[in-house]
């Protein structure tokens, strides 16, 4: 999702910040089947970072809307290109349903429309359905009609876009902010188109809404809470340090420079060099680990060297603190190093793509850092890059890793 759901600062009292943690736990902890359009309406518009913003209209939701309905579209067209080889077909199209939902639902939320409501009224079927209509219980109205084959996905998505066209001639001429009946006339349509694709493409809009919400408190919880170190009931002997502060400094070796660690007056690991023809002073790069290590709790290669593999556990000490362990956590450090070069080293970026938060994710999949949330991701990683960019500049300097504050720093040091 491109949105940038509310921090808990702008959700306002603590009171509130504390009911949206409760009600999300509690839609969260509950069957997908479960969720309630009126629940997923609340808590979407409560991740609205710009609901509450002067002169907040409904071009942000609309342009979202807009985009992720292009987005599903897509999907379909590289399954269409890529039949054999595109896998993840079904899980990117439940995820892009949810993101589409979000929008659609924020911009409901905007116009003063209840989707709840809009759900009773777009009953299809005999049946009576309860005013807490859940999800499920509205896609069964709609999914008994013979629908599900891929020509009919095609088809229903061609025609949301259709509807979300419409939205737009009617938004670009400024008529939908002045009108909520017109609005309602153009979300009717996209909703029906929305509940038509589900079944056609064979997927729980349930799962898609469900998820959703898992992604938004992955990304952009309300409240912000650590868990626990994971190898924080081991023995102190197999934990990393708590405190590290780590000496980094340049220094020339037969004409050529290197960087060297050093903590507690103990030389750290091998002396480094770019390892590339083009400098581009990636000899910083343990600063990205140490910040794994602080904010995470997570770095393989931190463990190797400060010699606190977990050898008590001989199963986590193959797996979680190995050589491959070690190798995925370099890899992901170069690989978020050639992205973040072209963006200056995130000096003046305040959040990470979610699409990069996404990929690391993947990439760490099966390895006990693939259970921290995205937004601890996020800030690791541009508290990492923090202190390379303070490195750069001052070529020598004091990292401070506080794993129990969750917390890494840079002070410069003498010459």
């Amino acid at each position: 999702m491109k949105a940038e759901p509310q921090t808990s600062t702008a959700l306002g009292e603590s009171a509130d910040i504390e009911e949206t943690v409760s009600l999300m736990g509690e839609a969260l902890a509950a069957p997908a089947e479960a969720l309630t359009i009126a629940q997923y309406q609340r808590l979407a518009a409560t991740t609205d970072r710009t609901a509450n913003a002067p002169n907040a209209g409904l071009d942000f939701p609309f342009l979202g809307l807009f985009g992720e309905a292009g987005s599903l579209l897509s999907e379909l067209k590289k399954k269409q290109r890529d039949a054999d080889s595109y896998v993840g077909y079904e899980s990117s199209v439940v995820e892009e349903l949810g993101d589409v939902l979000w929008y659609f639902a924020a911009l409901a939320s905007r116009a003063k429309i209840d989707l709840s409501q809009l759900a009773h009224d777009l009953n299809r079927s005999e049946k009576t359905i309860p005013a807490e209509i859940t999800f499920s219980q509205l896609q069964s109205t709609a999914s008994n009609d013979g629908r599900g084959h891929q020509a009919d996905f095609e088809q229903t998505l061609i025609r949301l876009a259709g509807e979300t066209g419409k939205l737009a001639t009617d938004f670009s001429d400024g008529a939908i902010s002045s009108d909520s009946e017109l609005a309602l006339r153009h979300l009717t349509p996209i909703f029906i188109a929305l509940i038509d694709a589900s079944c056609d493409a064979e997927v729980s809009l349930a799962q898609a809404a469900h998820g959703n919400l898992a992604k938004i408190f992955d990304r952009w919880p309300p409240k912000r809470v650590y868990p626990p170190l994971f190898d924080a009931g081991d023995v102190p002997e197999e934990q990393l340090p708590r405190r590290i502060e780590m000496h980094i400094f340049e220094r020339e070796v037969n004409d050529q420079t290197y960087v060297f660690l050093r903590c507690k007056g103990i030389n750290i690991g091998d002396r480094l060099t770019d390892n590339k023809l083009e400098k581009d002073d990636y000899r910083f790069h343990d600063v990205f680990h140490l910040a794994y290590a602080a904010i995470l709790g997570w770095s393989p290669v931190m463990r190797s060297l400060f010699r606190v593999k977990r050898k008590s556990k001989p199963e986590i000490d193959e797996a979680e603190d190995g050589a491959r362990a070690k190798l995925i956590e370099e890899g992901v450090s170069t690989w978020i190093f050639n992205y973040a070069e072209k963006l200056n080293f995130f000096e003046t970026v305040k959040s990470v793509d979610y699409g990069l938060l996404k990929a690391v994710r993947t990439l760490v999949t099966g390895y006990e850092a693939e259970r921290r949330p995205l937004w601890m991701w996020e800030e690791a990683i541009l508290k990492g890059y923090e202190m390379f960019r303070a490195m750069r500049k001052h070529r020598r300097g004091v990292v401070i890793a506080d794993l129990d504050e969750r917390s890494i720093s840079f002070e410069e040091m003498d010459e």
